[in-house]
């Protein structure tokens, strides 16, 4: 089971890294490994799990936060309807975005960064994403709303990118031209 003492803080070099596409049909390793992501989110968002483990509520989490610079993400949050969605994914990546632009009205916050960086994080509204699932087979989706920006927060992850990193240095929290909000 994964804590917070696995999870890799901001500054150790494993996060700025682009991390290795996963080779498909996955080995029961890389399987283990991204069971685990998921069931981090899943725990962590368990009050009783969370309180018993000394675990910080997570709604995503991405595999070179535990120090594994392959790319794996898991996400567990609710979509633009309300449902509680997770998803397991190997090598996802975007392959088509919308040219609006939106941000989370709370900002952003990751496992790895411990202290409140405030400020808005301009992402795409709309995200198609492939990927592979858990076995291996090939998955798309179409997301918008907040589990299209944890989506892409993870997948920044992926890439060497920490969130911080898109938030305006002269006025943090500055709205993007024509930026739709996105309540959390």
């Amino acid at each position: 089971m994964i804590t917070m003492r696995d999870i890799i803080r901001d500054g150790h070099p494993t996060l700025r890294k682009i991390a290795e596409d996963v080779p498909m049909p996955p080995c029961e390793q890389d399987q283990g490994i991204l069971k685990s992501l998921l069931e981090y989110v899943q725990n962590s968002q368990n009050p009783q799990i969370a309180e018993q483990y000394d675990l910080r509520p997570g709604v995503g989490i991405a595999a070179p936060q535990i120090n594994i610079s392959k790319k794996m993400i898991a996400v567990q949050t609710k979509d633009e309807n309300g449902r509680l969605k997770s998803f397991a994914m190997f090598n996802p990546k975007i392959i088509k975005h919308s040219s609006e632009i939106s941000y989370l009205n709370t900002g952003e916050g990751c496992l790895s960064v411990p202290e409140i960086i405030p400020g808005y994080v301009p992402r795409y509204s709309k995200i198609k994403v492939l990927g592979n699932d858990i076995i291996g087979k090939e998955i798309k989706l179409q997301l918008k709303g907040l589990i299209g920006i944890v989506f892409q927060h993870e997948i920044d992850h992926l890439q060497g990118v920490m969130f911080y990193d898109h938030i305006n240095k002269e006025d943090p929290f500055s709205v993007p031209d024509h930026a739709a909000v996105v309540e959390r």
